[in-house]
């Protein structure tokens, strides 16, 4: 293994806050299920950067069949900001111990351009943690597409099967083992600790 390059949301940085979940969901004035339905269905042009932070949020309104206001809009994008703006230490100590080893890392993060610049006007710590930083936003490509991968390849000089990729998502992983990549579905950090030993 020459390289590891890691997903954001789910290890480097927390998932989806439960509390703020509900909040959303409660603001919005929708069942959970539909809320969440119309949230995920337009999230990846979002994540790609198609859709700013508005558009985005007019598509779910449009989807759930009542528009949000702009009043409503900005709460929500300040809440679903909120919700994603957590970073998991302990996997942070992992990917410094591996900055400080000279192992070649990358970040490939599906992350739209209002939650990137929350990221480094907060965590520049982390951010900078990585000479490959590929946020979909500011790539155009998002996970599982191919292209997304094939950025952070090209720019970590390595061959796929020298890279292990280490996401908390399935489908990420499948889709990276598809490619080439060795993958590893995260799980606690305890289990990365171990991949990253035995690789």
């Amino acid at each position: 293994m020459n390289a590891v390059l890691f997903d954001m949301f789910g290890v480097v940085a927390m998932d989806q806050s439960v509390r703020v979940r509900e909040q959303m969901v409660e603001f919005a004035g929708h069942d959970h299920d539909p809320f969440w339905e119309a949230y995920w269905a337009r999230r990846q042009p979002y994540d790609r950067g198609d859709l700013d932070g508005p558009a985005y949020w007019k598509a779910v309104g449009e989807r759930l069949g009542t528009p949000f206001t702009p009043e409503q809009v900005e709460r929500l994008i300040a809440l679903d900001l909120d919700s994603w703006s957590r970073i998991n230490d302990e996997t942070v100590e992992v990917v410094q111990g591996l900055a400080a080893a000279g192992r070649p890392i990358g970040l490939l993060s599906n992350i739209p351009e209002d939650l990137a610049k929350r990221f480094e006007e907060r965590f520049p710590h982390v951010l900078d943690l990585f000479p490959v930083l590929g946020l979909s936003c500011r790539i155009g490509h998002a996970k599982p597409e191919a292209a997304a991968f094939e950025w952070c390849l090209e720019r970590l000089g390595f061959p796929a099967e020298g890279v292990l990729f280490v996401d908390d998502n399935v489908t990420n992983v499948a889709a990276a083992r598809d490619l080439g990549l060795r993958g590893h579905r995260f799980t606690t950090v305890s289990e990365l600790r171990r991949a990253l030993a035995h690789g």
